[in-house]
């Protein structure tokens, strides 16, 4: 999370934990899961998340404290106690690979104003500031851990949108981007579904693709679509989807005009390559498409099955 901000999760997380084989599909189902899973969470349901610098007047709880290598995973739940009642209030976890975050139980907080003035609320037009953009590769060559993990998710509703049917992405930075990691997911053959990038600030491409990729709203999360259209969009994350659509301009020094065809220019920095192909966060597209009801058809047995072994 981004310092002075929040977000709320709908869905029940964190413990109890119960077995898929105790709880049943329907219990399941309730729970907002709809494959197999090893374990179902019966935890709170509009959990708080924060950058764990913007907790205030928390103390650790010591023998709550596991984790599996260089911190805390929340496992046996709340492991951080308000200073002045000893209540346990929220839960940390930074553990080896997870994100740091902290979790407000929603029970035990409650919202008050903090006196400030409050920020302008971002908006779509914010998506056409270069600053929104995040860059797909890190400065030392490895692959943003927020592409990795937001493009599992996107991926987990391509799924579901195209029925898993073989898919074909449009030319350009969609294609050289998420090009290796949509071939990781799908699978080859006829019956192919066509992907196209759309969104606020960009023509939208004619004919209409069978997917429209869209950003998510910078503040509410719901998915951008064209105005009368209800064919099928898959969101991304905001700040993703803002580099493949505006991808600004890459010349250290302004020009004007166009360069005769054939001719390069040679002071332009040059992209930063990553290591490897892009490889999306398994669990984020795990976690993801068992949360979508649609995982329950018939052609995406494929992926159930995977879950059930």
């Amino acid at each position: 999370m981004e310092p002075a901000t929040y977000a709320v999760d709908p869905r029940p997380t964190g413990p109890p934990w119960r077995l898929w084989e105790e709880v049943g599909e329907d219990a399941a189902a309730r729970q907002c899961v709809y494959a197999p899973v090893y374990s179902v969470s019966f935890g709170a349901r509009n959990r708080i998340v924060i950058a764990p610098g913007d907790s205030r007047s928390m103390t650790l709880i010591p023998e709550k404290c596991e984790g599996y290598c260089q911190g805390v995973d929340g496992r046996a739940g709340p492991n951080l106690a308000c200073e002045g009642c000893g209540r346990a209030v929220a839960t940390r976890m930074d553990d080896c690979g997870m994100w740091q975050t902290v979790w407000l139980e929603p029970d035990a907080v409650e919202r008050r104003p903090s006196g400030l003035p409050a920020g302008r609320p971002p908006d779509w037009d914010d998506l056409e500031r270069a600053e929104h953009r995040v860059p797909p590769v890190e400065p030392d060559g490895s692959w943003s851990r927020r592409w990795e993990a937001a493009v599992g998710v996107m991926l987990a509703h391509l799924v579901v949108a195209t029925e898993d049917r073989p898919v074909t992405l449009p030319v350009g930075p969609v294609a050289d981007l998420l090009g290796d990691a949509v071939g990781r997911y799908f699978p080859a053959g006829p019956e192919t579904r066509t992907v196209g990038l759309a969104g606020p600030g960009i023509g939208t491409p004619r004919p209409r693709p069978d997917v429209f990729l869209v950003p998510r709203h910078p503040l509410t999360g719901a998915p951008w679509r064209p105005p009368g259209d209800e064919g099928a969009v898959v969101p991304l994350d905001s700040g993703l989807w803002a580099y493949l659509a505006h991808p600004g301009e890459t010349s250290p020094m302004p020009a004007t005009g166009v360069l005769p065809e054939g001719v390069l220019r040679d002071d332009y920095p040059l992209p930063p390559h990553p290591w490897c192909s892009l490889t999306p966060h398994r669990h984020a597209f795990d976690y993801t498409l068992v949360r979508l009801p649609a995982v329950r058809g018939p052609r995406l047995s494929r992926y159930r099955d995977a879950y059930r072994r």
